[in-house]
C-alpha cells in the first residue's frame, strides 16, 4: 500500500483519541486519523459507530462504501470501470469473470454499486 500511495499513513494523531467519544472507544482511533489527516469522510460499513451528530463538529461524514463507490462513480465514471476491469483482470487464480465480481460485490453489501456496473459491463 505504502508503495502504491506514499502518504496512506496517518501518523500523530494518538493524543487526540482520549478527548473523542463515540458508541465504540476502540473505533476512538479512526475518527482521530480522520482528523489528523483532515479527511472529508469515514468510509465504513459500521455506520452506527460513527453518528453524524459527533462527526459534523469535525467536518467529517460517514458513508457506506455502496455510497462511497456510487459517489465515484458521479465523478468518473470510467476510471470506477476501468479500475474495476483491471482488478478482474489480474485475478487469474482462478480467473474471475465480470459477473462473479459483480456477484461478490451485491453479496458483501454493495447492490448499488454491483447494479451500476452490471448495467455498463453485462
Amino acid at each position: 500500500m505504502i508503495e502504491a500511495v506514499p502518504d496512506c499513513l496517518v501518523t500523530g494523531f494518538e493524543t487526540l483519541i482520549d478527548g473523542l467519544e463515540l458508541p465504540d472507544e476502540g473505533d476512538r482511533h479512526v475518527l482521530a486519523a480522520a482528523i489528523r489527516s483532515q479527511a472529508q469522510a469515514i468510509v465504513t460499513f459500521n455506520l452506527k459507530d460513527f453518528p453524524a451528530s459527533i462527526l459534523e463538529s469535525h467536518d467529517i461524514e460517514a458513508l457506506h462504501p455502496d455510497n462511497f463507490l456510487l459517489g465515484l462513480m458521479d465523478l468518473s465514471e470510467a476510471s470506477v470501470v476501468a479500475a474495476f476491469s483491471e482488478q478482474i483482470a489480474s485475478l487469474q487464480n482462478p480467473p474471475v469473470t465480470p459477473a462473479s465480481a459483480i456477484d461478490t460485490l451485491r453479496n458483501r453489501d454493495l447492490p448499488q454499486t454491483a447494479d451500476a456496473l452490471a448495467s455498463i459491463l453485462l
